[in-house]
């Protein structure tokens, strides 16, 4: 991989500026992919390829507006940069899309693509749709390192973290498939965005954090911070810093009320305990009864569902003083899985516990099951079956139907 000059970038101050540098990395085709960079970044791009400072702000900030607020990748679409600049940036620049290997959509609206990297790394997004929003699932990474015993995507190696641009770039990709460009605030099916997809979000904190920041500005996409939430498994030295960074809605996957029990489930336990993880929760800024904290918690058939499990829930939660939501997830079964999902019997008498001493319980409906889209679920189709094992598979069912 090559990699373009470096660039100073100046420190604001009351001294002279002292230039830091950085490396713009080139495509294979020899460009610089423009999706995922700051302002400062887009600018800075402009001038390393030899525009002078001033063409640059302007270039840079019609540039920006084509990128996120039209949705357009294509410079000689843009009408108000000149015909004879079009071809330069041509030259120099591209705007990049995930390229998709793979979509599918669910009997009940869920959308789920397999989408692949330059160096030929596959990971998934999903879109579930509902009456009143469109929530778009991101990954984080290729893969996990966590291992959770009840999450398929869990039973993936890491291969690496994505970055900005390829983070950026689903957000991207589901509006070109939504038809929601140009950005607009009222009326588009996407409204809210989880980091809940492959990885652990905290575990690439620059890449997420400079991500989502473009995701949030103003003059482009503009999706506000209080319709993003960020779910950690409970990467406590992390928290607090995504509070005062990225500032979006907080999750966490709890799963379990004991810390011999989280220690099963939730490998990550055995690093920070249960008691760290839920202070870190009651110390993320910005939490209040208006913004409140997400609990993640699975459901395992006689492993963390009885009712003193939910009593036990209610006390911690009550301890720790925290604004908090709890969603009750029923086990989504992948091939292999160890556990089974609790009884809807048994998830109804946790939730009324909950609900009773007055915190918010739901059950979340599994939604995209038929496409293994589900929670827990995400794991790429290159290291499922093959297209014939598919088909094979597809035919037999059908045969079974008459």
């Amino acid at each position: 991989m090559q990699t373009a000059p470096a660039y100073a970038m100046p420190i604001p101050g009351h001294i002279d500026p002292v230039p830091v540098p950085r490396a713009l990395v080139l495509r294979s085709d020899g460009r610089i992919d423009l999706l995922g960079l700051s302002k400062l970044d887009l600018r800075m791009a402009l001038e390393t390829s030899q525009l002078d400072p001033k063409q640059a702000k302007l270039r840079a900030k019609q540039l920006w507006h084509w990128i996120y607020n039209r949705g357009v990748t294509d410079f000689s679409l843009m009408t108000d940069i000149s015909k004879t600049m079009q071809p330069w940036l041509e030259q120099r620049f591209t705007i990049s899309r995930p390229q998709v290997v793979e979509a599918q959509v669910s009997t009940d609206g869920t959308r789920k693509w397999l989408l692949r990297t330059d160096d030929g790394n596959d990971y998934e997004m999903v879109f579930i749709p509902d009456a009143d929003r469109g929530t778009l699932c991101v990954s984080s990474q290729v893969g996990c390192t966590l291992n959770c015993r009840f999450c398929h995507t869990g039973t993936m190696r890491l291969v690496r973290n994505l970055s900005p641009s390829e983070i950026v770039g689903q957000v991207m990709l589901a509006r070109d498939a939504l038809g929601e460009w140009p950005s607009q605030p009222e009326g588009r099916m996407l409204t809210n965005i989880v980091m809940m997809g492959m990885g652990e979000p905290l575990y690439n904190f620059d890449n997420v954090r400079d991500g989502l920041k473009i995701v949030m500005d103003g003059d482009g996409i503009g999706l506000s911070r209080r319709r993003i939430t960020l779910s950690t498994s409970g990467v406590v030295p992390l928290m607090a810093r995504a509070g005062e960074e990225i500032s979006v809605n907080l999750a966490v996957s709890l799963h379990a009320v004991t810390n011999e029990i989280r220690d099963e489930i939730v490998p990550i336990n055995r690093k920070y305990k249960l008691e760290e993880v839920l202070q870190a929760c009651a110390d993320y800024p910005g939490a209040n009864n208006a913004r409140r904290i997400t609990f993640e918690y699975v459901m395992l058939k006689d492993k963390n569902d009885s009712d003193a499990d939910a009593r036990e829930l209610v006390r911690l939660l009550k301890f720790y003083d925290l604004p908090a939501k709890v969603n009750l997830i029923p086990f989504n079964p992948w091939p292999g899985a160890p556990y089974e999902c609790s009884t809807p019997e048994r998830i109804k008498a946790f939730s009324n516990i909950v609900f009773d001493a007055g915190i918010s319980a739901p059950v979340r409906t599994p939604r995209g099951r038929d496409i293994d889209a589900a929670c827990g679920q995400l794991k790429t189709a290159s290291e499922k079956k093959t297209r014939a094992e598919l088909d094979r598979l597809a035919e037999e069912k059908q045969a079974a139907l008459g």
